[in-house]
């Protein structure tokens, strides 16, 4: 079969339907590997940064700028790595994300050793590369999809960052162990094992994704009606496109909802005298919840359409803030609650993702998904920012009642129903 694969890979043309599916099925398999590759390193290194910059700085304000660098890496990424795809394919563009992500390990370490935080930012916003490679990981498994596979192909990939991000933070002691032994500063051993993650993800995205599957998407495309119209970018398809529009607002907002409560959730249990077992189990519950059952939603999407998916991740993230609004002081309320605000953000990011592939065709489609990850990762930042003065000004509660505007705004851009939208095969 590998013979066959790559055979057709020198002969795009002439490829039929089996073949298609069979590298359909290849591709989705490497993405998966390195999409685990991509979480270790991701899980491994967020909370030591963390840790690492408040070393080096002495400073506690500065903790969380971890994963706001981090965020604004992929976010700065998201458009690069998409025309990078749009140009040379899936394979140059996930290989070379791998590699520059690994590139912002040896300028985190380098600023340990120099004890120098402003260079350890830097590291860990060129380390946000990696977000960004894993976030085109979801839309590359649907370059050859149909209409009837599309969401369980993307859903599989979201999936298979759980395993990856459950791996990571249990490779901090092995990290350290290593990165006593070898010599290096405090708290660097794990950025060390991200680095040969990632690593490794480039070397499998390089050798498995032959042949290319978006160069073939494109290939099968070409003679159909529109292949041959001037490719727009990602902001002229959001300004005219409604359904695209939609979807990206879609997947923007609910990721802007989901990071504004949880990362407020560990401050507030701590003012309630939750312990951090307490509070670490919250957070692995709405991480269970925001991975685990993508592939659920990714078939219900299929099955039931994009929308009603969106919808049922509203009322999913609506649940979340009612459970906050009667009853925060509750432990196990709020852990109920941060459940449910995982699977509303799986939901909600699974079938407005899976929208978005079907928005436009396969020409324009890079540009859009790089357009739409960057907007979630902007609202993510953004709600982040965010979110700590309003839980200061009207706590907890009030913060899940303002978030409730969010679920309203984007019930309304799903409610309503369009004949004029066009699905692309």
């Amino acid at each position: 079969m590998n013979v066959q694969i790559e055979s057709a890979s020198n002969d795009l043309g002439t490829l039929d339907e089996q073949q298609v599916q069979r590298i359909r099925r290849k591709s989705i398999s490497v993405l998966v590997a390195g999409q685990i590759l991509g979480g270790l390193g991701g899980g491994a290194t967020l909370t030591l940064g963390s840790l690492l910059i408040v070393s080096i700085s002495g400073l506690d304000s500065l903790a969380g700028m971890a994963a706001t660098m981090n965020t604004l890496g992929a976010a700065l990424m998201a458009i690069p790595l998409a025309l990078m795809a749009q140009k040379h394919g899936r394979r140059i563009s996930l290989s070379s994300g791998a590699l520059l992500a690994a590139s912002g390990v040896v300028v985190i370490i380098a600023a340990a050793f120099l004890n120098f935080w402003p260079l350890l930012m830097l590291g860990m916003l060129v380390l946000g590369t990696g977000a960004a490679m894993n976030l085109q990981s979801r839309f590359a498994a649907t370059d050859l999809s149909t209409k009837a596979t599309r969401g369980r192909d993307l859903s599989v990939v979201v999936w298979s960052t759980t395993i990856g991000a459950v791996i990571g933070p249990n490779l901090f002691e092995p990290g350290e162990v290593i990165a006593k032994y070898i010599d290096l500063p405090p708290y660097t051993g794990g950025f060390l094992i991200a680095m040969c993650a990632q690593l490794a993800g480039a070397l499998v995205y390089w050798i498995g994704l032959r042949p290319d599957p978006l160069r073939i998407a494109q290939r099968q495309a070409l003679g159909r009606p529109g292949s041959g119209q001037p490719r727009r970018g990602g902001w002229h398809i959001l300004r005219s496109s409604v359904p695209s529009r939609r979807a990206v607002l879609t997947v923007a907002l609910s990721h802007m909802y989901m990071v504004s409560m949880m990362s407020m959730t560990p401050i507030h249990m701590q003012h309630h005298g939750a312990t951090l077992t307490l509070i670490g189990f919250t957070i692995s519950m709405h991480v269970a919840g925001m991975y685990a059952l993508s592939p659920v939603f990714g078939w219900l999407t299929d099955k039931c359409g994009s929308r009603v998916i969106i919808l049922a991740g509203q009322a999913l993230l609506i649940t979340a803030s009612i459970l906050v609004w009667t009853n925060s002081a509750d432990h196990v309320v709020t852990t109920i609650a941060l459940l449910s605000l995982g699977l509303g953000w799986s939901a909600s990011t699974v079938a407005g993702s899976t929208m978005i592939s079907g928005a436009v065709g396969i020409n324009e489609r890079p540009q859009l998904q790089g357009t739409s990850d960057l907007c979630m990762s902007l609202a993510g930042v953004l709600g982040g920012l965010c979110a700590g003065p309003i839980l200061a000004t009207i706590g907890f509660q009030g913060l899940a009642l303002v978030l409730l505007a969010l679920a309203v705004i984007m019930i309304m851009l799903n409610i309503k129903s369009s004949t004029s939208e066009t699905i692309h095969e």
